[in-house]
């Protein structure tokens, strides 16, 4: 796409990164809700009387929920908008996530992680309409990059805050879940209160309305999941998800139960080192999306910032591999700190694709087909993991499957769209 035409610089004009910021909100909110089954998990087990292979399958439970609700908030999104498509799933996500203090079994546990996965399949389809809504092409993986970062921060302060609610003040993990869902329930208020399309909102200066539509295409209808379901362009992105969706999965699920099994780590100690690997990822977050939007601003091709960023972190992922047999606590901390931040620069360049691709109509509807597929794997992934766990009690498969990923992932992307060209969604499809 050639940007001859357009400014070298953008305009004077910051709401868009208002949402930015309302949408890094969310995904914080979003994780500390995912990530505390996992910390919890030693608690849980023994309190309980979890196996591994019951873990999974509450896991299991989640990532089939998770799977099926992706598929229908994509379309979904696509129909209301990201406004009260958001909204829509941050009131079922909050409930699914409180409704973990009432239950006492993991059939229970199960039950509500699904609630969960339901609700929380709705934030990535929503806030990447929101981003293809309020930004133009060559700032999109930055600010998803810049929203995905969330998901660290969520991850970062998912121990502090069990600290403080359990060990500091006292209260039971059933209370954990009831005061941590007062987050989701405060984001709600600002979001519906802040957020419009740029066509909407009063407060836009026209040079930044100019800037955020400086590339969109005209208008069109909604696009039929069977008009984007064959084509090459949507499996390109579903594929990637595939391959890279269960390593995150795994490390989100499984890395405190790694961690407090190899280093001998409790609620209390996990601090500090899963904030370090998820500060870490914070970085790659970042700096994968600036490096491809930044390589587009001076004059390279979408086809080719996108991919190389992505090989370099698939570069950068691929030490974990080692994980297992470092002794050190810290060093573990460093290599999986890399994977992590790896996976969150490849991910927000992965997270580009759809908008890259696709119009504006259909960007919902992929994002959601991709995130099904991407949760499918999740599933196989959790099953397998329990297994392994069980049987083997070693995590040397699990780091070595996690090295390779990404460099599937990138070859699925490449063989079925070698040149990231938009699709070509004609009147006939939409409708």
């Amino acid at each position: 796409m050639s940007h001859s035409n357009i400014p070298p610089a953008p305009p004077a004009g910051r709401r868009r990164w208002l949402v930015v910021g309302l949408l890094f909100a969310a995904c914080t909110i979003n994780y500390v809700d995912r990530q505390m089954i996992g910390l919890l998990k030693p608690t849980l087990s023994r309190e309980l009387g979890w196996s591994e292979t019951s873990y999974a399958d509450i896991v299991f439970w989640f990532q089939l929920a998770y799977a099926v609700a992706y598929l229908v908030f994509g379309r979904l999104v696509d129909a209301l908008g990201a406004r009260l498509g958001y909204a829509v799933a941050v009131v079922i996500w909050t409930a699914g996530h409180m409704a973990h203090g009432l239950a006492s079994s993991a059939t229970q546990f199960a039950l509500a992680r699904a609630g969960l996965g339901i609700g929380e399949a709705g934030n990535f389809p929503a806030g990447l309409k929101a981003v293809a809504e309020w930004f133009p092409q060559r700032e999109r993986a930055f600010a998803a990059g810049l929203f995905n970062a969330g998901s660290n921060v969520g991850a970062i302060l998912t121990p502090l805050l069990l600290w403080l609610i359990i060990d500091h003040w006292g209260f039971s993990w059933r209370m954990a879940f009831y005061l941590t869902g007062l987050l989701g329930l405060g984001w709600l208020v600002a979001w519906w209160a802040c957020y419009r399309r740029p066509a909407e909102t009063t407060a836009l200066t026209p040079e930044e309305a100019a800037w955020i539509a400086q590339d969109s295409p005209a208008p069109t209808a909604r696009v039929p999941l069977r008009a984007v379901i064959g084509r090459r362009e949507t499996w390109a992105y579903a594929l990637g998800k595939f391959f890279i969706d269960p390593i995150w999965w795994f490390f989100l699920f499984w890395l405190p139960g790694y961690l407090g099994q190899r280093y001998h780590l409790d609620l209390k100690t996990f601090a500090l080192p899963v904030a370090a690997i998820y500060l870490i990822s914070d970085l790659g977050s970042v700096a994968g999306g600036w490096l491809s939007s930044r390589l587009i601003a001076a004059g390279r091709s979408v086809n080719f910032a996108r991919k190389s960023t992505m090989l370099a972190c698939a570069v950068l992922i691929l030490p974990i591999w080692f994980a297992q047999n470092v002794s050190s606590l810290w060093g573990a901390v460093l290599l999986i700190g890399l994977a992590t931040a790896g996976h969150q620069a490849f991910s927000c360049n992965l997270y580009t694709l759809p908008s890259d691709l696709f119009p504006p109509a259909a960007v919902g509807t992929v994002v959601g087909f991709g995130g099904t597929v991407g949760a499918v794997g999740g599933m196989f992934m959790a099953k397998f993991t329990g297994y392994v766990l069980e049987a083997t009690h070693s995590y040397a498969t699990l780091f070595a499957i996690a090295a390779g990923a990404y460099f599937a992932a990138l070859a699925a992307i490449q063989l079925l769209s070698p040149r990231l060209e938009p699709a070509q969604i004609g009147a006939s499809d939409a409708g």
